[in-house]
């Protein structure tokens, strides 16, 4: 499946903002190493390593478009670099004290598992701090799963959509952190974003959660899903006066290794 990282920084402000509120939670003073996993286009990242300027800061994604945009990030600091990776075989090594993973998470298979072995990994004092989007019981994705299960589709989408225990709840992941002998705090915050233009939700999960039911249809397919799936999702988010409200509920955990 490939990435269009225009696409996906298109509503920059409001998939920034959680990064911002998961990272104020870290109180690493002088870290030597920061790993950001799934850092997309690296604008985010690059972040780090202006909060940390001593640190080296490694971006990892499994998408060569989104690390093709993140190289003009590095070219402009030493300290910063990216590589491909996969999330699901990687592990700290010793050297890491920071670990940052924002809005990745959702889309590795087993990630609740991974999670125990990569906070057993990291060394005493480390940081872990991810975020996931909570919102796959809302309209938006109920109405994609349910349109992808029809009769229609369901014979060309049967088990390309995640489904809504895809992410753990807060408790989950804090209990997980806990057990890891971690200390750790975990919240849910929900954005009530305002978002303009026509049909705005549909352009907001073009950039992501519609992406896999794209690559698995054929180009005149993919045109007649997303144009069903349109009009079901105008109607459950209607425009105010004010622009289209698009509820927005994201799960934050931080972790501190003790030692």
């Amino acid at each position: 499946m490939k990435w269009d990282p225009n696409k996906y920084v298109q509503f920059g402000d409001h998939r920034n903002r959680p990064f911002f509120d998961l990272t104020s939670r870290i109180h690493a003073d002088d870290p030597v190493k920061v790993v950001d996993l799934g850092c997309g286009p690296g604008n985010l990242t690059a972040t780090l390593a202006e909060r940390w300027p001593a640190a080296r800061v490694l971006g990892l994604d499994s998408s060569p478009e989104m690390l093709d945009r993140a190289a003009s990030h590095a070219a402009a600091n030493p300290r910063l670099g990216f590589e491909l990776s996969d999330v699901g075989t990687w592990l700290p090594d010793a050297e890491t004290d920071v670990v940052v993973t924002n809005a990745a998470l959702q889309w590795v298979p087993g990630h609740i598992d991974l999670l125990p072995k990569w906070l057993d990994a990291l060394r005493p004092g480390a940081w872990f701090a991810m975020q996931v989007p909570g919102n796959f019981g809302a309209p938006s994705h109920v109405l994609m799963r349910e349109l992808a299960d029809s009769p229609r589709w369901s014979a060309k989408l049967g088990g390309v959509l995640r489904h809504e225990d895809v992410v753990a709840e807060p408790a989950g992941y804090l209990e997980i952190m806990l057990d890891a002998g971690c200390t750790a705090d975990a919240w849910e915050t929900s954005y009530q974003q305002v978002l303009t233009g026509g049909n705005p939700v549909l352009e907001w999960v073009r950039g992501t959660a519609l992406r896999p039911v794209l690559a698995a249809l054929t180009h005149e397919d993919g045109a007649i899903f997303e144009q069903e799936y349109a009009r079901l999702v105008a109607e459950a988010y209607p425009p105010t006066a004010h622009g289209t409200v698009f509820p927005f509920r994201r799960i934050f955990a931080v972790a501190r290794k003790a030692g």
